[in-house]
């Protein structure tokens, strides 16, 4: 393999604390939105989004993810459909009782109009091997990998001003399903994206402080 000289932008020490301070208070504005508006986003804050998750860091570089950006509604509504399915499922009797109490206090069930309503959803699948010239190529720490490029592209779409929800119907095979995915395909992530409605309304919650989530040796 080549290598190259490494192309690194060392700022100011000025420089580098107010970007910090910028970005910290950027993402913790980031909220889970349930109520979206059906007005339409430029796909270009979509693509562009994706393309950042995707220069993602993963094992020996295999890039083990696949995005599926679903904008036609009659997809849309399929989805829709099949993931309340399994909500029921869910609510009825697949989760438990304290799972379900954990619950409460967020208002959820079963009902997910939102996939139909939000005008673009993303759908990111994990891929636990590749297939080249019809021969298995293994990846490597996938799940990690994959979640490393999720957290890229939440990132992204808030710091474009785009609203989110990290969905995820359990279980989520029906997407491969839907989305016509081949075997080595997974699904991982389901996020609404767009514009969250005027009355948009979400939890108040609080952040663990921070000496309780981090230790400085």
């Amino acid at each position: 393999m080549a290598f190259q000289k490494l192309q690194f932008n060392l700022l100011t020490k000025t420089k580098m604390l107010n970007h910090s301070k910028s970005f910290l208070t950027n993402i913790s504005s980031r909220r889970s939105v349930r109520d979206f508006s059906d007005k339409a986003v430029p796909i270009d804050l979509i693509t562009n989004a994706v393309k950042a998750a995707a220069s993602a860091p993963s094992g020996a570089n295999k890039q083990p993810w696949h995005f599926v950006i679903v904008t036609d509604p009659r997809i849309k509504k399929e989805i829709r459909l099949a993931a309340e399915r399994e909500e029921k499922a869910f609510y009825s009797h697949r989760a438990s009782d304290e799972w379900l109490k954990d619950l409460e206090p967020f208002e959820t069930n079963w009902s997910k109009p939102f996939l139909e309503i939000a005008p673009s959803l993303i759908v990111v699948f994990k891929k636990a091997y590749d297939v080249r010239k019809k021969q298995r190529k293994k990846n490597y720490y996938v799940n990690e990998s994959v979640g490393i490029s999720c957290g890229i592209l939440l990132a992204a779409l808030h710091n474009s001003g785009l609203a989110t929800l990290t969905h995820t119907p359990s279980p989520m095979g029906f997407l491969e399903g839907v989305l016509k995915r081949p075997k080595n395909e997974k699904a991982f992530l389901l996020i609404p994206v767009g514009f969250p409605s005027k009355d948009a309304e979400v939890p108040r919650l609080t952040k663990k402080p921070f000496n309780e989530v981090c230790d400085i040796l």
